[in-house]
Order: structure tokens, then C-alpha cells, then sequence
């Protein structure tokens, strides 16, 4: 499957690469992540040709809450469920990277110091990979019981959508709420049913990917640590995205850098700024002249294979 990837569209570039597309075919789109905002889509629909078909995935989760209020109870207690499992893995976040941070600043550098800075490390990467395990393990357990492909309306919503996917050229996911975005996707079984191009960014990037982190270290209340909070689609592998990174990232502190480089590796992590485009297809990999962080902390460019 071709994935395109692209920075934030501000500058709107999507309009470039929806002009390579079959002409006349319809385009899926999904902006769920604008929320109560959803159907403000006129600039995106200018840019696609007026070919766009929304996919309302935001309108049908409410719909869902709506009309199946067991469901909605069951969704509701299990947030409840993944903020508590988000608070506690973020308070032993805290603690293994402050240690991390600190063995960074002690002394000079020696051959112990880098032994014990890895360990330390690789603590922090069993906690990410546990945290993720726990997370899939509530989310799989909430799923057996609710079984949506039970629930009439759920199953006829993913229906809907499958139709309209079946009927698109390429699919668009804008950005927006990350966690809205994701959540909706999983409940209409949205990568089951893809076949096409799909073309994203912000949010939506990191939608597709295996596991989604957050990140902000210029947050208003403070820098914050790189999290792990869901697995996404799965749609691209081993590369984590980071949008906005130069605006959310310290990328001059390069001992920071190279811990978040280090945390998620193998997986790269990929810079998408404005203008950035990365076209990904099946196991290719990433493209030559994609900006990631590399494991000593540095931004580099990929350079051909």
C-alpha cells in the first residue's frame, strides 16, 4: 500500500499530490480529529477536486452514542480505565527518565557511565513496551465484551464505511485530536478495510502508525515527556512521527534527543515540517532525504540506499 505522508498543511501541499490521483474518482477523506468541526471541510474539498467523500467517522461515533447507550456506557468506563493505566505508567515515566537525564549529566564520559546510561535506557524502553501491552490488553478485553461487529448500529456504520472505501481512489486523514482520531478509526475498522493510497498528515500521520507517542516540550506548563499512548493503524512501520517537531521539540538539546532516538529505536523517527513529503511504498522503507532524529541526538537526513 502507498502511504504518503506530509507536513502541516498550513501551506496546503495535499492539493500537489491529490493532482496525481485517477482523475474523476471520488476521494475518502476523514477529519474526525477536528471533532464538532468534522464537516468544515470546504478548503480540503477546493484542494481535492470537489471529489471528496467525508467519511463522517466523528457524526457516526456520535451517532453510536446516541442510539446504543450500553455501548456508551461500556466506552465511557473504559476511558475511566485508560486514563488511570496512562496516569501510572507517566509516574514511572518520571522517574526512570529523570534518572536517565541525570546519569547523562554526571562527570565525563566513561565506559561505565555508557553502560549504565543504556541500561537505564533500556529500562525506559521496557516501561513504553509494557504500557503499550497493558493498553492493547484493556482495549482487547473491552472489545470481546462489547463485540461492536454484534451491534447493529456499529456493524452498519462499518459497513457504510467499507462501501465508500471500496469506492474511493486514495484516502485522506487529516489531523486534528490524535486520540478522537484513533479511537474512531479502531471502531469502524478502518484499516481492514483499506486497499488504496492513503495520504495524511499531523494527527492523522500518526494515526497510521504501530504505536502512537505524544510529545511537547515547549508545552505551555513545561517540557513534558514523549509518551506512548496507543497503538495506531499499523499502516507504516518502524517509524514514529513527529509533526510540528522543530515548534514541539528542543532539537538543540542533543543528549535529550538522542534518549527520545534511542527510546523508540529501531523505529525512526521521522520530522515531518511544512513542505515535508514522504512517499512510502510497501516495504521500501522511508525515502531518501527524510529528516530523522538520529540515536546521538542529531537531525540527519536519510541518505540512498
Amino acid at each position: 500500500m502507498k502511504v504518503t505522508l506530509l507536513g502541516p498543511q498550513r501551506r496546503p501541499t495535499v492539493g500537489t499530490v491529490a493532482a496525481s490521483l485517477p482523475p474523476g474518482q471520488p476521494v475518502a477523506t476523514i477529519t474526525a480529529g477536528w471533532q464538532e468541526r468534522e464537516s468544515d471541510d470546504a478548503e480540503l474539498s477546493t484542494l481535492l477536486g470537489s471529489r471528496d467523500v467525508n467519511l463522517r467517522l466523528y457524526r457516526r461515533w456520535c451517532d453510536v452514542q446516541d442510539r446504543d447507550l450500553g455501548f456508551a456506557a461500556a466506552e465511557r468506563g473504559l476511558a475511566v480505565v485508560l486514563d488511570e493505566a496512562q496516569a501510572l505508567y507517566l509516574l514511572r515515566l518520571d522517574n526512570e527518565l529523570r534518572a536517565v537525564h541525570a546519569i547523562q549529566r554526571r562527570g565525563v564520559g566513561t565506559r561505565l557511565k555508557a553502560d549504565v546510561l543504556a541500561e537505564s535506557v533500556g529500562a525506559v524502553r521496557e516501561l513504553d513496551a509494557a504500557h503499550l501491552r497493558r493498553v492493547d490488553e484493556i482495549r482487547g478485553e473491552f472489545y470481546e465484551v462489547v463485540r461492536p461487529h454484534d451491534r447493529p448500529v456499529i456493524a452498519a456504520h462499518r459497513a457504510e464505511v467499507a462501501g465508500l472505501l471500496a469506492d474511493s481512489s486514495a484516502l485522506v486523514v487529516t489531523g486534528g485530536h490524535v486520540g478522537v482520531l484513533a479511537d474512531v478509526l479502531h471502531l469502524f475498522n478502518v484499516a481492514a478495510a483499506l486497499r488504496q493510497p492513503v495520504i495524511a498528515w499531523s494527527a492523522g500521520a500518526m494515526a497510521l502508525a504501530e504505536r502512537i507517542v505524544l510529545f511537547h516540550d515547549r508545552a505551555p506548563q513545561g517540557p513534558g515527556h514523549p509518551e506512548v499512548y496507543t497503538s495506531g493503524l499499523s499502516v507504516v512501520r518502524g517509524i514514529v512521527p513527529l509533526p510540528h517537531a522543530r515548534a514541539r521539540l528542543m532539537l538543540d538539546d542533543r543528549p535529550r534527543m538522542a534518549v527520545f532516538a534511542s527510546r523508540f529505536a529501531p523505529a525512526r523517527c521521522v520530522l515531518l515540517e511544512a513542505g515535508a513529503r514522504l512517499d512510502i511504498d510497501g516495504e521500501d522503507g522511508l525515502p531518501p532525504g527524510a529528516q530523522v532524529l538520529a540515536e546521538d541526538g542529531r537531525v540527519t537526513a536519510l541518505e540512498a540506499a
